[in-house]
């Protein structure tokens, strides 16, 4: 008999996929490219029309070797690398390298690592598609072309080496340096509530009602506390209705990495790294490798036949036919842009009789807790929505309307499977009771001063969403440029917050000064729609790279002629070195700047720097310095720290407040005081366009 080669990317796949071949099949792992750009150059002939130069990656020659006598030996060759665009390039260079004749080998795709499906892709069998490897080639030249043109006018502006640009990572630092200089400038706004609390029928304690309407100052909110105190709240209007919550879709890479980051707290690369593992296979005693979840790398919510109708056949045997979603629209539409990878599915189970509970304690406890989430998240989108009774009360005292509501779930639909602490009925007041006319009577009137709040931090799982909703990246992408962003130090993570560092800022600085379309976010996703152009066969990809570089080259060109008015490097400082005599220089380091001796490597010598902004600590009255957290992040703080605890995120001033004395800090155009309930603010007349 014939003897066939199957050739994978990684080893657990390669084990789980031998399983279900039998001994005419041999399948080996290539462990990923085994042909890339050099890293040591550029490795783009921009003379000869941006033609890429590949070579055998680094300690994978002895691979490429074994691969090619293996492949020698068989009568045919499998490739069967990931079903995108990077496993459609890895294919085409596994074929090159291995010198692969067009009749000897075809390439295999399956969205599942299941015996069904490895087996009908081999019946399916194909040509490599060029369109899909073009596609990543554009994509790796850009990024090329940006990195290595751009990264080192960081390093020699910011005199520190190791520092990258990136298509994608640039845009995405800009995007959280914009979020945080639009909470750095965010002024508070003063509103208050006033809640009655009324003694209702068969209820132990009062319910709470809620004045309907807006109340922006405490003498507003005293006139209508003055109002209602001691009056008879008469029942104006009752209403009975029903309100319908339908089971969120199947989970994509993006919505899986933000869910995945609120329910279970796993950063976006542990998502994916867990995520792998899952599809590839994971050891299941009694069952060997088994591959629990299809492709880990989609933005398609669609859902296979076969698997659609395995869904509802298990809900209704486990939860009744009354709880089978009738058709997928029950459930929301289902996702359908010019940007999905429509070869793929959502992210689901492979089978939907591995329930979590049966792998429980055979898999790792984060395998369990990923899987379990896909799991439900798959079931109850073949669910029927659940429905809820709504009961309002209004009520009206002295001209003013208060109102209150209670939520009962009468139809749990998919809530039996997949459901979230929003989900739940935490509504325990029963106004069902009150009837129009009755009279309620006080038992007190809380008056609340509130501050509107600015927007969130990024967290990952946000930042994820943002970038899906603006074309930024693609679902490969979202976790590892998250990762550079983080291994970089150009931003910090904290709680699960995501800030931009002091280095960040500056990277981010001469990136906006010199590149600004590289960090402008519409013209990214314009360059995205143009790369995914090529993957669907409408455009040249060496096209799209012709119409790019001119620009980008324009860019660098003008960036080196300037690069002295913009340099922020090894600036003097007025600080002696003790060692050695020479005045110490300002640097950049991983958590921001620093004193280095300029007669390094001579002198090793270095110190905290602390950049003093003029203005005296409002406790101590010494000197307020520019200082960075642990992790990198500015703020302002009392250079006789521990001593006096004084921080400031916001920069202070030396002009006190008019109003209430206390220091005032910038928030963009304005000085604000630092004291909400004061809320004083003037226009600064200092003000530059940062």
């Amino acid at each position: 008999m014939s003897k066939n080669l199957v050739i994978v990317e990684s080893p657990t796949k390669a084990k789980t996929i031998k399983k279900f071949l039998g001994r005419n099949y041999e399948v080996i792992a290539s462990e990923g490219h085994v042909r890339d750009l050099p890293k040591s150059t550029m490795g783009i002939d921009i003379e000869n029309d941006f033609e890429p130069h590949y070579i055998t990656i680094r300690g994978k020659g002895g691979l490429v070797t074994s691969l090619k006598k293996a492949a020698k030996k068989s009568d045919f060759v499998y490739l069967a690398t990931d079903p995108d665009r990077e496993g459609e390039a890895i294919s085409y260079h596994l074929a090159i390298a291995l010198g692969l004749e067009d009749k000897k080998f075809k390439r295999i795709t399956f969205n599942e690592i299941t015996k069904n499906a490895v087996k009908d892709s081999l019946k399916s069998a194909r040509t490599i598609d060029m369109d899909l490897v073009d596609a990543q080639q554009a994509r790796r030249v850009v990024d090329r072309l940006v990195g290595y043109e751009i990264s080192p006018l960081l390093w020699e502006k910011l005199g520190k080496k190791g520092l990258s640009a990136g298509r994608v990572q640039s845009v995405t630092l800009r995007m959280i340096y914009d979020r945080e200089r639009e909470i750095d400038e965010f002024i508070p706004e003063e509103y208050w509530t006033i809640d009655a609390y009324l003694n209702v029928p068969a209820q132990k304690k009062p319910v709470q009602f809620s004045y309907k309407g807006d109340i922006k100052t405490k003498k507003e909110a005293d006139e209508i506390a003055k109002a209602v105190t001691n009056g008879s709240f008469v029942v104006s209007d009752i209403k009975n209705t029903t309100r319908t919550k339908k089971a969120p879709l199947p989970f994509t890479t993006s919505t899986l990495q933000q869910t995945a980051a609120s329910r279970i707290n796993y950063a976006t690369s542990k998502t994916m790294r867990v995520a792998q593992q899952l599809y590839e296979g994971v050891e299941i005693k009694g069952q060997g490798t088994v591959g629990l979840i299809t492709y880990l790398r989609t933005d398609s919510t669609r859902i296979s036949e076969e698997a659609d109708k395995s869904a509802r056949e298990y809900i209704e045997a486990n939860y009744g036919k009354e709880f089978v979603a009738e058709t997928s629209e029950d459930n929301g539409k289902e996702k359908s842009q010019k940007n999905i990878q429509d070869a793929h599915e959502a992210i689901r189970p492979t089978n939907v009789n591995i329930t979590p509970a049966s792998i429980k304690g055979k898999v790792t406890a984060e395998q369990y807790k990923l899987y379990k989430l896909i799991y439900e998240r798959f079931v109850g989108s073949r669910m029927k929505p659940a429905v809820y009774d709504i009961f309002s009360v209004t009520t009206e005292c002295g001209g003013y309307s208060f109102r209150a509501s209670s939520s009962t779930l009468s139809f749990a639909g998919y809530l039996n499977v997949y459901n979230s602490e929003e989900d739940k009925d935490n509504n325990k007041d029963n106004l069902s009771g009150i009837n129009k006319g009755d009279k309620l009577v006080s038992d007190s009137i809380d008056a609340k001063q509130h501050f509107t709040e600015p927007p969130a931090h990024y967290t990952e799982a946000s930042l994820v969403r943002t970038m899906e909703e603006n074309g930024i990246g693609r679902p490969s992408t979202y976790a590892p440029t998250i990762s550079t962003l983080l291994n970089r130090r150009y931003i910090t993570k904290e709680q699960k917050n995501l800030y931009i560092t002091e280095l960040g800022e500056a990277v981010n600085g001469i990136m906006m000064t010199a590149f600004p379309e590289i960090v402008d976010v519409e013209f990214t996703a314009n360059m995205e729609g143009l790369l995914d152009s090529i993957g669907d066969g409408n455009v040249d990809w060496k096209v799209v790279v012709r119409n790019f570089y001119p620009d980008l080259e324009h860019a660098i060109s003008v960036a080196r002629d300037n690069l002295d008015k913009i340099k922020i490097a090894d600036e003097e400082s007025d600080t002696i070195c003790e060692e050695c005599g020479a005045k110490m220089v300002i640097k950049y380091g991983s958590y921001g700047k620093f004193l280095a001796c300029p007669n390094f490597p001579n002198c090793r010598n270095t110190k905290p720097y602390f950049e003093t902004i003029g203005v005296s600590c409002p406790k101590c009255g010494n000197d307020i310095v520019k200082r960075n957290t642990k992790k990198g992040r500015p703020y302002y703080g009392c250079i006789n720290y521990p001593e006096c605890d004084f921080m400031s995120w916001a920069r202070p001033v030396v002009k006190p407040c008019p109003k209430c004395g206390k220091y005032m800090v910038i928030k963009g155009k304005k000085l604000v005081c630092s004291d909400n309930e004061c809320g004083y603010v003037e226009e600064r007349t200092d003000f530059e366009e940062e």
